[in-house]
């Protein structure tokens, strides 16, 4: 079936571009799911280069459009009885300091989007700021894990099996070992 979607979406056109980008809005609005599984989507669909890009523009309008979301969100939520630190150091960044700890935080893989967008919603940082911000920051992070998908799609379908039941295991030795700790 996963095969049919994406020979669906290879004569697509245009409209796969769209879609991929639509679904990367949603992933980045919902705030916690990956969006490596997009990212291999478009590599899939659109190579190497074209998958980059697409890739790139669909995590900047996620960000962008999740944002202005979470940012009027907020204005609803009545956040100023909330007094946790973070939040407080949070809500004074802005300008020049917030571009860089955005972009920053960006660059890092392993930092979920969510999390910095909505820290980001609450602070003082203008949208365009957020978003150049944002979107440089996560190029660095979209090549890295491009490359990573890339690599692991040249790798022949039974090596592709190990490396995933050994990932597997070690997650799942990882969860008992946290569990029992």
């Amino acid at each position: 079936m996963q095969e049919n979607f994406f020979q669906l979406l290879e004569h697509a056109g245009l409209f796969a571009v769209f879609l991929s980008l639509f679904i990367n809005i949603l992933v980045s609005i919902i705030g916690v799911l990956p969006s490596v599984f997009i990212t291999a989507g478009n590599l899939t669909i659109f190579g190497l280069y074209n998958g980059l890009i697409v890739s790139i523009i669909g995590e900047g309008l996620g960000a962008f459009i999740s944002f202005i979301l979470y940012r009027k969100g907020l204005k609803k939520w009545r956040h100023t009885d909330y007094q946790h630190p973070v939040i407080l150091k949070l809500k004074q960044l802005e300008g020049y300091n917030a571009f860089w700890v955005i972009l920053c935080l960006r660059i890092l893989p392993f930092t979920p989007s969510g999390v910095i967008t909505l820290g980001s919603a609450f602070s003082k940082v203008s949208l365009g700021i957020f978003t150049v911000a944002s979107t440089l920051g996560k190029i660095p992070s979209i090549i890295i894990e491009a490359s990573a998908i890339y690599g692991f799609m040249q790798i022949d379908s039974k090596w592709k099996y190990v490396i995933i039941v050994i990932t597997l295991i070690l997650f799942l030795l990882w969860k008992v070992k946290n569990k029992s700790s």
